[in-house]
């Protein structure tokens, strides 16, 4: 009897109904609720569950292209301001000797040279006298000067010098090498039998214009030199050392 009332009641609330008249769907248990009135979402399909989204996506690493080439190199900027200098380093080490350098170029190397000699005897009068030259061996540029029996200094530097004379018999052999008028070298011998070869020579400082010769002493005792036309016996050498 309770089995019968029951299912009386069910069948009186399906037959029933919604108030508003509409039907009223079967629905499963697994179905998605409904959406709240007034959403405005629809309502989902009776009998079918609801249809995934499906959103793109794309790997754009696979769309990657090669390495392009490199571009041309853009101008230079404007240079900034030049900065304060630094402070000053510590001293290195010495280095190693470097080597020797190449010849110089010939023609700027100077030379000063000459080589005379006089083939006439000379005796003392009562003043000095310049040991004048007749002979000429060797005159670079004509730096010694012939008629004046002095060499003339052109090039500055230090130079060697030497005369060599030869003695008369008993007279002395008075002789000075002369510095412009300053005697630096004295050519000496005593009155003897025998005539002798006697010989000086000396390096000298020389400045521009500077000039040096040989002077016989004065008479205050009879002094000579000899030579003839023969042999030379009086000569008169000097060359540049090295120059300034």
């Amino acid at each position: 009897m309770l089995a019968v009332l029951t299912l009386l009641a069910l069948s009186s609330l399906v037959a029933s109904g919604p108030p508003d008249g509409r039907p009223v769907l079967c629905k499963r248990c697994c179905d998605p609720l409904e959406p709240a009135e007034g959403s405005g979402a629809p309502p989902p399909s009776a009998g079918f569950s609801s249809v995934p989204e499906v959103r793109t996506f794309i790997n754009m690493t696979i769309l990657k292209g090669d390495k392009g080439e490199r571009g041309d190199r853009g101008t230079p900027g404007k240079s900034g301001q030049e900065g304060p200098s630094g402070s000053r380093g510590l001293v290195g080490s010495k280095g190693t000797k470097g080597r020797a350098g190449l010849p110089g170029d010939p023609c700027k190397v100077q030379h000063a040279a000459f080589s005379v000699g006089r083939r006439k005897s000379l005796h003392s009068q009562e003043s000095y006298q310049a040991l004048v030259f007749d002979t000429v061996f060797v005159n670079l540029d004509d730096h010694f000067n012939m008629f004046d029996g002095k060499f003339v200094c052109r090039v500055p530097g230090i130079y060697f010098f030497n005369v060599n004379i030869h003695t008369w018999n008993f007279k002395e052999t008075y002789l000075h090498i002369m510095l412009n008028d300053t005697e630096q070298a004295i050519v000496y011998a005593q009155p003897g039998d025998r005539s002798i070869m006697q010989s000086q020579s000396l390096m000298l400082q020389l400045g521009l214009q500077d000039e040096v010769w040989i002077r016989l002493y004065k008479r205050l005792r009879e002094n000579a030199i000899y030579s003839d036309d023969v042999d030379l016996y009086i000569t008169f050498n000097g060359y540049l050392v090295k120059g300034n």
